[in-house]
Protein backbone atom coordinates (compact mmCIF):
# COMPACT_ATOMS: atom_id res chain seq x y z
CA UNK A 1 0.00 0.00 0.00
CA UNK A 2 1.56 3.26 -1.14
CA UNK A 3 1.77 5.97 1.50
CA UNK A 4 3.28 9.45 1.38
CA UNK A 5 4.07 12.12 4.01
CA UNK A 6 3.78 15.49 2.26
CA UNK A 7 5.37 17.89 4.77
CA UNK A 8 7.45 15.89 7.21
CA UNK A 9 9.79 18.79 7.99
CA UNK A 10 6.91 20.65 9.65
CA UNK A 11 6.96 17.98 12.37
CA UNK A 12 10.60 16.92 12.58
CA UNK A 13 13.99 18.55 12.04
CA UNK A 14 15.67 15.16 12.08
CA UNK A 15 15.33 14.64 15.82
CA UNK A 16 12.48 12.10 15.82
CA UNK A 17 12.18 8.36 15.29
CA UNK A 18 10.11 7.17 12.33
CA UNK A 19 10.09 3.53 13.48
CA UNK A 20 6.37 3.45 14.32
CA UNK A 21 5.43 5.00 10.96
CA UNK A 22 7.62 2.58 9.01
CA UNK A 23 6.23 -0.34 10.97
CA UNK A 24 2.69 0.66 9.97
CA UNK A 25 3.62 1.67 6.39
CA UNK A 26 6.86 -0.03 5.23
CA UNK A 27 6.78 1.77 1.87
CA UNK A 28 6.10 5.23 3.30
CA UNK A 29 7.69 8.04 1.24
CA UNK A 30 8.85 11.11 3.16
CA UNK A 31 8.87 14.57 1.60
CA UNK A 32 10.17 17.46 3.66
CA UNK A 33 7.73 19.80 1.93
CA UNK A 34 5.45 19.81 -1.08
CA UNK A 35 4.42 22.68 -3.32
CA UNK A 36 1.44 23.07 -5.60
CA UNK A 37 3.26 21.85 -8.67
CA UNK A 38 4.24 18.59 -6.97
CA UNK A 39 1.07 17.63 -5.14
CA UNK A 40 -0.92 15.81 -7.83
CA UNK A 41 2.00 13.57 -8.81
CA UNK A 42 2.82 12.73 -5.22
CA UNK A 43 -0.70 11.68 -4.24
CA UNK A 44 -1.86 10.25 -7.59
CA UNK A 45 -1.39 6.58 -6.68
CA UNK A 46 -1.28 6.89 -2.90
CA UNK A 47 -3.74 5.03 -0.71
CA UNK A 48 -2.59 6.88 2.44
CA UNK A 49 -1.54 10.54 2.64
CA UNK A 50 -0.01 11.96 5.81
CA UNK A 51 0.34 15.69 6.40
CA UNK A 52 0.49 18.38 9.02
CA UNK A 53 -0.26 21.81 7.51
CA UNK A 54 -0.34 21.20 3.78
CA UNK A 55 -3.72 22.18 2.33
CA UNK A 56 -5.71 19.48 0.52
CA UNK A 57 -8.52 20.94 -1.58
CA UNK A 58 -11.50 19.26 -3.19
CA UNK A 59 -9.63 19.25 -6.50
CA UNK A 60 -6.65 17.47 -4.93
CA UNK A 61 -8.87 14.83 -3.37
CA UNK A 62 -10.84 14.28 -6.55
CA UNK A 63 -7.63 13.68 -8.49
CA UNK A 64 -6.35 11.09 -6.00
CA UNK A 65 -8.30 8.14 -7.34
CA UNK A 66 -6.83 5.54 -4.95
CA UNK A 67 -6.81 7.60 -1.77
CA UNK A 68 -8.38 5.83 1.21
CA UNK A 69 -7.01 7.64 4.27
CA UNK A 70 -5.71 11.10 5.17
CA UNK A 71 -3.72 11.00 8.40
CA UNK A 72 -3.24 14.41 9.98
CA UNK A 73 -0.20 14.89 12.18
CA UNK A 74 -2.16 17.60 13.99
CA UNK A 75 -5.40 18.23 15.84
CA UNK A 76 -6.69 20.94 13.52
CA UNK A 77 -8.51 19.81 10.38
CA UNK A 78 -9.16 23.14 8.64
CA UNK A 79 -6.49 22.45 5.99
CA UNK A 80 -8.44 19.51 4.54
CA UNK A 81 -11.75 19.80 2.68
CA UNK A 82 -13.67 17.47 4.98
CA UNK A 83 -16.91 17.77 3.03
CA UNK A 84 -15.16 16.60 -0.13
CA UNK A 85 -13.44 13.78 1.74
CA UNK A 86 -16.79 12.60 3.08
CA UNK A 87 -18.40 12.70 -0.37
CA UNK A 88 -15.50 10.81 -1.93
CA UNK A 89 -15.39 8.17 0.81
CA UNK A 90 -11.94 9.16 2.05
CA UNK A 91 -11.35 8.63 5.76
CA UNK A 92 -9.68 11.41 7.76
CA UNK A 93 -7.99 10.94 11.16
CA UNK A 94 -6.37 13.54 13.38
CA UNK A 95 -4.23 13.38 16.52
CA UNK A 96 -5.57 14.63 19.82
CA UNK A 97 -4.06 15.34 23.19
CA UNK A 98 -0.49 14.75 22.10
CA UNK A 99 0.86 18.19 23.03
CA UNK A 100 -1.10 19.18 26.14
CA UNK A 101 1.95 19.42 28.36
CA UNK A 102 3.96 21.31 25.76
CA UNK A 103 1.19 23.86 25.17
CA UNK A 104 0.60 24.26 28.90
CA UNK A 105 4.29 25.03 29.37
CA UNK A 106 4.20 27.68 26.64
CA UNK A 107 1.07 29.28 28.07
CA UNK A 108 2.62 29.55 31.49
CA UNK A 109 6.04 30.60 30.22
CA UNK A 110 4.29 33.55 28.61
CA UNK A 111 2.09 34.36 31.59
CA UNK A 112 4.98 34.29 34.04
CA UNK A 113 7.31 36.22 31.74
CA UNK A 114 4.70 38.95 31.20
CA UNK A 115 3.65 39.11 34.84
CA UNK A 116 7.25 39.28 36.07
CA UNK A 117 8.36 41.54 33.18
CA UNK A 118 11.29 39.17 32.66
CA UNK A 119 12.46 40.65 29.34
CA UNK A 120 12.34 44.20 30.67
CA UNK A 121 14.10 43.39 33.92
CA UNK A 122 16.82 41.47 32.06
CA UNK A 123 17.37 44.59 29.97
CA UNK A 124 17.47 46.84 33.05
CA UNK A 125 20.04 44.55 34.66
CA UNK A 126 22.36 44.90 31.67
CA UNK A 127 21.82 48.41 30.28
CA UNK A 128 23.29 50.19 33.31
CA UNK A 129 20.00 50.87 35.08
CA UNK A 130 20.87 48.51 37.93
CA UNK A 131 24.36 49.97 38.23
CA UNK A 132 22.86 53.47 38.52
CA UNK A 133 20.19 52.41 41.01
CA UNK A 134 20.30 54.15 44.39
CA UNK A 135 19.12 50.95 46.10
CA UNK A 136 19.99 47.29 45.80
CA UNK A 137 17.15 46.64 43.35
CA UNK A 138 15.15 48.14 40.49
CA UNK A 139 11.38 48.45 40.91
CA UNK A 140 10.43 50.13 37.66
CA UNK A 141 7.75 47.65 36.60
CA UNK A 142 4.90 46.10 38.60
CA UNK A 143 4.97 42.44 39.61
CA UNK A 144 1.83 40.85 41.00
CA UNK A 145 1.07 37.62 42.81
CA UNK A 146 -1.11 35.33 40.73
CA UNK A 147 -2.78 33.75 43.75
CA UNK A 148 -6.32 35.03 44.04
CA UNK A 149 -6.49 36.24 40.45
CA UNK A 150 -9.00 34.93 37.91
CA UNK A 151 -7.94 32.72 34.98
CA UNK A 152 -10.45 32.70 32.13
CA UNK A 153 -10.42 29.80 29.67
CA UNK A 154 -12.01 30.03 26.23
CA UNK A 155 -12.11 26.49 24.85
CA UNK A 156 -12.58 23.78 27.48
CA UNK A 157 -10.85 20.90 25.71
CA UNK A 158 -7.79 19.00 26.82
CA UNK A 159 -5.48 21.97 26.23
CA UNK A 160 -7.69 24.40 28.11
CA UNK A 161 -8.00 21.98 30.99
CA UNK A 162 -4.22 21.52 31.18
CA UNK A 163 -3.65 25.28 31.33
CA UNK A 164 -6.39 25.63 33.95
CA UNK A 165 -4.89 22.90 36.13
CA UNK A 166 -1.65 24.89 36.32
CA UNK A 167 -3.64 28.04 37.14
CA UNK A 168 -5.20 26.26 40.10
CA UNK A 169 -1.73 25.25 41.29
CA UNK A 170 -0.91 28.96 41.42
CA UNK A 171 -4.00 29.57 43.55
CA UNK A 172 -6.03 31.19 40.78
CA UNK A 173 -9.77 31.00 40.35
CA UNK A 174 -10.66 29.34 37.04
CA UNK A 175 -13.71 30.37 35.02
CA UNK A 176 -14.81 28.89 31.69
CA UNK A 177 -16.50 30.56 28.72
CA UNK A 178 -19.54 29.12 27.04
CA UNK A 179 -18.70 27.55 23.71
CA UNK A 180 -18.64 30.37 21.11
CA UNK A 181 -21.75 30.00 19.01
CA UNK A 182 -23.01 27.18 21.24
CA UNK A 183 -25.63 26.79 23.93
CA UNK A 184 -25.27 28.24 27.42
CA UNK A 185 -23.96 25.67 29.89
CA UNK A 186 -24.46 25.72 33.67
CA UNK A 187 -21.56 27.20 35.58
CA UNK A 188 -19.98 28.78 32.52
CA UNK A 189 -19.76 32.44 31.56
CA UNK A 190 -20.74 34.50 28.56
CA UNK A 191 -17.58 35.63 26.78
CA UNK A 192 -18.15 39.31 27.58
CA UNK A 193 -18.53 38.55 31.29
CA UNK A 194 -15.46 36.29 31.33
CA UNK A 195 -13.35 38.98 29.66
CA UNK A 196 -14.43 41.56 32.21
CA UNK A 197 -13.74 39.29 35.20
CA UNK A 198 -10.46 37.70 34.16
CA UNK A 199 -6.94 38.79 35.02
CA UNK A 200 -5.60 36.29 32.48
CA UNK A 201 -7.50 35.03 29.42
CA UNK A 202 -6.18 31.96 27.61
CA UNK A 203 -7.61 30.93 24.24
CA UNK A 204 -7.83 27.23 23.37
CA UNK A 205 -10.70 27.01 20.88
CA UNK A 206 -10.60 25.96 17.21
CA UNK A 207 -10.93 28.45 14.37
CA UNK A 208 -14.47 28.27 13.02
CA UNK A 209 -17.01 30.68 11.56
CA UNK A 210 -18.15 31.35 15.13
CA UNK A 211 -14.66 32.04 16.50
CA UNK A 212 -12.95 33.98 13.70
CA UNK A 213 -12.02 37.42 15.10
CA UNK A 214 -13.57 36.34 18.38
CA UNK A 215 -11.46 38.95 20.19
CA UNK A 216 -11.62 42.36 18.54
CA UNK A 217 -11.58 45.99 19.60
CA UNK A 218 -14.88 45.73 21.51
CA UNK A 219 -13.88 42.57 23.37
CA UNK A 220 -10.46 43.96 24.30
CA UNK A 221 -12.13 47.07 25.69
CA UNK A 222 -14.04 44.88 28.15
CA UNK A 223 -10.85 43.52 29.71
CA UNK A 224 -9.10 44.96 32.75
CA UNK A 225 -6.35 47.42 31.78
CA UNK A 226 -3.72 45.22 33.48
CA UNK A 227 -5.07 41.89 32.20
CA UNK A 228 -3.12 39.47 30.03
CA UNK A 229 -4.37 37.57 26.98
CA UNK A 230 -2.67 34.42 25.69
CA UNK A 231 -3.30 32.78 22.32
CA UNK A 232 -1.65 29.45 21.53
CA UNK A 233 -4.64 28.20 19.50
CA UNK A 234 -5.26 29.85 16.10
CA UNK A 235 -4.16 33.26 14.85
CA UNK A 236 -7.56 34.11 13.40
CA UNK A 237 -9.15 34.21 16.85
CA UNK A 238 -7.76 37.69 17.56
CA UNK A 239 -7.88 40.87 15.48
CA UNK A 240 -4.17 41.66 15.43
CA UNK A 241 -4.63 45.33 14.54
CA UNK A 242 -6.97 45.81 17.50
CA UNK A 243 -4.60 43.99 19.86
CA UNK A 244 -1.61 46.06 18.71
CA UNK A 245 -3.58 49.26 19.24
CA UNK A 246 -4.71 48.23 22.73
CA UNK A 247 -1.15 47.38 23.81
CA UNK A 248 0.30 50.59 22.38
CA UNK A 249 -2.37 52.64 24.14
CA UNK A 250 -1.77 50.89 27.48
CA UNK A 251 -5.33 49.56 27.57
CA UNK A 252 -4.10 46.00 28.21
CA UNK A 253 -1.43 44.60 30.49
CA UNK A 254 0.17 42.29 27.96
CA UNK A 255 -0.27 39.56 25.39
CA UNK A 256 1.43 36.25 24.61
CA UNK A 257 0.84 35.22 21.00
CA UNK A 258 2.15 32.01 19.43
CA UNK A 259 -0.01 31.98 16.30
CA UNK A 260 -0.85 34.38 13.47
CA UNK A 261 -3.53 34.19 10.74
CA UNK A 262 -0.85 33.65 8.08
CA UNK A 263 2.11 31.41 8.90
CA UNK A 264 4.80 32.24 8.06
CA UNK A 265 3.65 35.90 7.96
CA UNK A 266 5.22 36.63 4.58
CA UNK A 267 2.72 39.42 3.86
CA UNK A 268 3.34 41.10 7.20
CA UNK A 269 1.17 41.30 10.30
CA UNK A 270 0.35 44.13 12.73
CA UNK A 271 1.87 42.16 15.62
CA UNK A 272 5.30 42.07 13.95
CA UNK A 273 5.75 45.76 14.80
CA UNK A 274 8.77 45.85 17.16
CA UNK A 275 7.36 48.92 18.90
CA UNK A 276 4.46 47.09 20.54
CA UNK A 277 4.99 47.00 24.32
CA UNK A 278 4.30 44.02 26.57
CA UNK A 279 3.94 41.60 23.67
CA UNK A 280 5.57 38.18 23.49
CA UNK A 281 5.39 36.77 19.97
CA UNK A 282 6.66 33.28 19.15
CA UNK A 283 6.58 31.35 15.82
CA UNK A 284 3.94 28.67 16.52
CA UNK A 285 6.08 26.61 18.89
CA UNK A 286 3.68 25.88 21.76
CA UNK A 287 3.15 22.32 20.51
CA UNK A 288 6.77 21.69 19.62
CA UNK A 289 8.41 19.96 22.59
CA UNK A 290 10.35 17.02 21.16
CA UNK A 291 8.37 14.54 23.26
CA UNK A 292 5.10 15.98 21.95
CA UNK A 293 6.22 15.77 18.32
CA UNK A 294 7.34 12.16 18.79
CA UNK A 295 4.03 11.34 20.40
CA UNK A 296 2.31 12.94 17.42
CA UNK A 297 4.07 10.66 14.93
CA UNK A 298 3.41 7.59 17.06
CA UNK A 299 -0.28 8.50 17.27
CA UNK A 300 -0.46 8.93 13.49
CA UNK A 301 1.02 5.46 13.12
CA UNK A 302 -1.51 4.03 15.58
CA UNK A 303 -4.34 5.66 13.60
CA UNK A 304 -3.08 4.09 10.38
CA UNK A 305 -2.72 0.62 11.91
CA UNK A 306 -6.24 0.86 13.31
CA UNK A 307 -7.67 1.97 9.95
CA UNK A 308 -5.98 -0.91 8.16
CA UNK A 309 -7.73 -3.37 10.48
CA UNK A 310 -11.15 -1.77 9.96
CA UNK A 311 -11.20 0.55 12.98
CA UNK A 312 -12.28 4.16 13.35
CA UNK A 313 -9.63 5.47 15.76
CA UNK A 314 -9.51 9.31 15.90
CA UNK A 315 -11.76 9.55 12.84
CA UNK A 316 -13.18 12.96 11.96
CA UNK A 317 -14.61 11.68 8.66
Amino acid sequence: MRAVFLDYETVSNGDLSTASLMDAMPDLEFHGSTDGAQIDARIADAQIVLLNKFVLTRAHLASARHLKLIGLAATGTDNVDLAAARELGIAVCNVRGYCSQSVMQQVWAMILSLNQHISDYCRLARDGSWVRSETFTVLSLPIRELSGMTFGVVGWGELGRAAAKAAQAFGMRVIIANRPGGATEPGRYALDELLALSDVVSLHCPLTAATRNLIGERELSLMKPDALIINTARGGLIDGQALAAALKAGRLGGAGIDVLPQEPPVDGDPLLDPGIPNLLLTPHIAWAAREARQRCLDEVAANVRDFLTGGRRARVV
